[in-house]
């Protein structure tokens, strides 16, 4: 039986539920609840990472299709975290959740294979890459059955310095990375009429949402810098296509640590976070 290609998994669950909020996974141990600073940060952050998943999915009905898993939060921990990695992964796996390894790997295709292989083993379902090597740092990955979602016009403010610069065609290095996104997709097309082969693009960069969409018009975008790094609803609805999909957009630290160190209710708070995350990306449709 062949696998389903990522983009249609993901398009399915983006119907599903009928939003496209994504939840990220980024513990951070300063800022866990209150109570769980007495494990080992290990094991903190595989606790506090569980019970968010257990919120999101109440009672086996996910309020949003998919997961972002922060690779660092958990690898900075050696052994014991990217152990929790694992038990974090295959537990969003089994509440039904499409789960997004943020990695940001961007080595060669020899090297680019084994980190392919070590993803597919924790049960990711897709991974972030950085495609400055050329189109060899993403087909091993494509290979392995994931999807990916290739760095193009990134969230953070320095990313100006190098995706903002000129070409002597005029086009921007973003474009540029965008085209070779676009042409690669077009070997990975789902039924949906979407790639598996999609771009990160940040919902901080408006005045650049309508040159993405139109160099990537079959592409997902997965959109960080929603809530409390600046973007909004609005910056969000430039990214959208002609059918008014194409993004998944990602929330951190606005839905995870909505009650900071309030021990006794901060799981309720992710819940309700995470709610009206996915109200208002319902409102993009």
């Amino acid at each position: 039986m062949t696998a389903t290609p990522f983009a249609d998994r993901l398009f399915d669950a983006i119907e599903c539920v009928g939003s496209a909020a994504c939840v990220g996974l980024d513990p951070d141990v300063a800022r866990l609840p209150g109570g769980l600073g007495e494990k080992s940060p290990a094991e903190a952050i595989e606790v506090f990472s569980l019970g968010v998943l257990e919120e999101i999915v109440p009672g086996g009905r996910p309020i949003v299709p998919a997961v972002k898993v922060q690779s660092a939060c958990y690898e900075r921990y050696g052994s014991a975290g990217v152990a929790a990695l694992e038990r974090t992964i295959e537990r969003a796996n089994e509440l039904g959740l499409v789960v997004i390894l943020d990695a940001k790997r961007g080595d060669i295709g020899v090297s680019a294979r084994h980190y392919a292989a070590s993803a597919v083993g924790m049960g990711a379902h897709a991974i972030t890459v950085n495609a400055y090597l050329g189109p060899e740092t993403v087909e091993p990955y494509l290979d392995a059955g994931l999807g990916v979602f290739v760095l193009v016009r990134t969230s953070n403010p320095d990313s100006d310095a190098v995706q903002s610069v000129r070409l002597e065609d005029g086009r921007t290095v973003a474009e540029m990375m965008g085209g070779h996104v676009a042409a690669l997709g077009t070997r990975f097309m789902g039924g949906c009429g979407y790639s598996s082969v999609g771009a990160v693009v940040g919902a901080t960069k408006p005045g650049d949402a309508g040159a993405m969409r139109r160099c990537m018009p079959r592409q997902f975008f997965l959109v960080p810098g929603f809530g409390a790094q600046g973007g909004t609803v609005e910056t969000v609805r430039g990214l959208v296509d002609e059918r008014g999909g194409g993004v998944l957009v990602s929330a951190s630290r606005s839905v995870i640590y909505a009650a900071e160190t309030d021990g006794a209710h901060w799981r309720a708070s992710v819940r309700s976070a995470a709610s009206a995350f996915a109200d208002e990306m319902r409102a993009l449709g």
